[in-house]
């Protein structure tokens, strides 16, 4: 009993599982972050590729080229039990589905950029699951899954409010002839329809799909243990994915020019990419999932991932993108290539942090007083205190009843009614800015923004202030109004500083500024 309930197990109160150190796990590691490193790689190649190669005909053959590799080493039919004609019906619908999250998800590389991309769309299931369980159920996982979900937003949002990407201001104008096929055409237009440029349109784009793909993971599970294994699934699905593309890619070779002059100079990347993106990561994954936890993986394999795509955007130099560039496009026309801007910065700061929070395992059954131990050894606790006294709550439950209690009182209704109508001209104020490229209307439309919000906050804190003192805040909650306003300031200095940046661009480039739709 002594061995069992030894001192390194209870020092200092310390409790849970004991962390022994293994070198064994440092090669899986390793293994992981290169597997996330040539990933980047070959979606930055995947970019350049998707210029000249339409996104049906690229997903087609990097289907193809899998179902050819794991066919070879998997051996999905010779290995494991017969598969059923229900069975092969499932797997059709499982490799439809794949086809169009991988269709959305390739398409929104080509409108983001694959920077943006891989900060985007290249999250681990883990942390969406947590993310989702955060803002939609009552089992959040406490308040630090809450502050990651809280920067998984604010990530999101610099991407589309404060990413200073060149190709981003232009507007969703697409003439005939401009599109591929019909797929495309559709694709631009629905996001013409929603008035934004293509940019945004690709950033909510990504955003869905990765919802869907989590969404789709999570549901091919079951699946995967009737077929025999998610390794003879994820071959026999690329198999499947492939023979539904061809007809597609038959027609659209018959009814599309095609940009390619020689489709033997694109062997080499495309073999780079079907290794990488399709092939390396998954099994690197599934072995590294199952030598140590998964969120320890998720964890690793992001901050290596969006890491290794910052630096690739900084410094992304391939002997065939020139090429390709002027396969695309005209030697004289010259573009940025979605610019690394101190928005997308931002973004990917705000995003590691949400995916280290949010992947780290939740801390439940921990939570309470700890009395003392059993003359077995057993911690003892005590749960009634503050463990029942604060709750996890959704997000919408938490707003509904904030709202509920705002109402109730004279002075917080007002409050909350001219918050209503400032934010109301606020938008009026930055829609005109933008129209007319006017920098007072969008400056002074940031500033009632930010009024807004510490209007937002000011409420906030004054609902916090009437909650009760508990055992660890045994003052109470009062000091949240001054942590309010210190919040308030620090948005201030963030927008006067793209304020300043802005005002120094425009003075070296004035821009013009359409005087007649300001006035």
């Amino acid at each position: 009993m002594e061995d069992k309930y030894s001192s390194n197990v209870l020092s200092g109160g310390k409790l849970g599982m004991v962390e022994v150190p293994d070198s064994r796990l440092t090669r899986y590691i390793v293994l992981l972050i290169i597997s996330k490193v040539l990933k980047a790689l070959g979606i930055f190649e995947s970019y350049d590729i998707l210029k000249v190669v339409h996104v049906v005909q690229f997903i087609f053959v990097l289907k193809l080229g899998s179902a050819v590799i794991l066919l070879f080493f998997q051996k999905p039919f010779s290995s494991g039990k017969v598969i059923s004609k229900r069975q092969w019906i499932k797997l059709l619908k499982h490799a439809v589905f794949s086809c169009v999250i991988s269709l959305l998800g390739f398409f929104g590389l080509t409108l983001c950029g694959p920077l943006r991309t891989l900060l985007l769309f290249e999250h681990s299931d883990v942390v969406v699951i947590a993310l989702l369980g955060v803002l939609f159920t009552n089992s959040g996982g406490g308040p630090s899954k809450t502050r990651g979900a809280a920067f998984f937003i604010i990530a999101v949002i610099c991407l589309l409010l404060f990413d200073n990407d060149d190709l981003m201001a232009k507007m969703a104008e697409h003439p005939e002839g401009h599109h591929d096929s019909a797929l495309t055409h559709f694709l631009y237009t629905a996001i013409a329809f929603l008035g934004v440029a293509d940019h945004k349109g690709g950033v909510v784009l990504l955003v869905a799909s990765l919802c869907l793909k989590v969404g789709f993971h999570t549901a091919s599970r079951k699946l995967s243990v009737e077929i025999g294994g998610a390794k003879r699934l994820y071959a026999l699905d690329n198999l499947v994915s492939a023979v539904v593309l061809l007809p597609w890619v038959i027609v659209l070779s018959a009814t599309t020019e095609s940009k390619v002059e020689s489709w033997s100079s694109l062997v080499l990347p495309f073999g780079m990419i079907i290794f990488s993106v399709m092939i390396l990561e998954f099994y690197v994954e599934a072995i590294c999932c199952a030598k140590m936890e998964t969120p320890r993986c998720a964890r690793y394999g992001a901050i290596a991932l969006f890491l290794s795509a910052l630096l690739l955007a900084n410094f992304w130099t391939h002997p065939l993108t020139d090429q390709l560039r002027s396969m695309s496009k005209p030697p004289q026309q010259v573009s940025t290539e979605h610019v690394l801007s101190g928005g997308v910065l931002v973004s990917a700061i705000f995003f590691i942090m949400s995916s280290s929070i949010l992947s780290s395992p939740s801390k439940k059954g921990q939570k309470g007083t700890l009395v003392g131990y059993s003359p077995e050894g057993t911690p003892l606790y005590n749960f009634m205190g503050d463990a029942l006294q604060h709750t996890s709550q959704s997000l919408p439950r938490f707003i509904k009843d904030s709202l509920k209690q705002i109402l109730e009182e004279y002075d917080s209704r007002q409050i909350f009614y001219f918050l209503c109508l400032n934010l109301a001209f606020t938008f009026v104020e930055l829609f005109y800015g933008v129209w007319t490229n006017s920098l007072g209307l969008i400056s002074d439309g940031f500033h009632m923004l930010f009024d807004c919000s510490a209007l937002v906050l000011g409420l906030f804190a004054a609902l916090m202030t009437r909650w009760k003192a508990t055992r660890i805040f045994s003052y109470g909650y009062g000091r949240v109004e001054i942590l309010s306003g210190f919040i308030n300031g620090l948005f201030l200095m963030v927008i006067a500083f793209f304020v300043f940046m802005e005002s120094v661009t425009r003075l070296l480039d004035p821009p013009n500024i359409n005087t007649d739709m300001l006035t």
